[in-house]
């Protein structure tokens, strides 16, 4: 039984939307808090800034600089375009032992080349005497 990522209580499943049966493949509330948690859709995995796997969904992957012979590889038809159309990369998932391809960065690469915020010094105003 799934659990509240907020307070830790039972999670039960409720009805969708349309708009929501198209994204998610199931959306949960919690008994206590009432927060709703969503379980997105494989495709949805494709989209975004950073690479993740199109399995478990998870953002710890590697690149690879050649086909691992052991490790099966992930045949889908958005992973033929990746590999094909898009210019993609080899990737690892370290959790399902799958090879895929992927155009976009690592998440840590994501998160390095994000711009700082530049910080802007406020300087101190001259302080004023008042008129005489």
């Amino acid at each position: 039984m799934p659990k509240c990522g907020q307070c830790g209580g039972k999670l039960r499943r409720v009805h969708r939307t349309l708009w929501e049966r198209f994204n998610y493949m199931a959306v949960y509330e919690c008994r206590k808090c009432e927060r709703e948690e969503f379980v997105p859709r494989r495709f949805r995995y494709h989209l975004g800034p950073a690479c993740r796997c199109p399995v478990c969904g998870t953002y710890r992957v590697v690149r690879l600089k050649e086909r691992d012979r052991i490790d099966r590889v992930h045949s889908g038809f958005l992973n033929l375009l990746e590999r094909f159309a898009g210019g993609g990369k080899l990737h690892h998932c370290r959790w399902c032992r799958l090879q895929f391809y992927d155009r976009r960065q690592l998440a840590s690469e994501v998160t390095a080349s994000k711009p700082s915020e530049k910080r802007v010094e406020v300087s101190k105003t001259p302080d004023i005497e008042p008129a005489k």
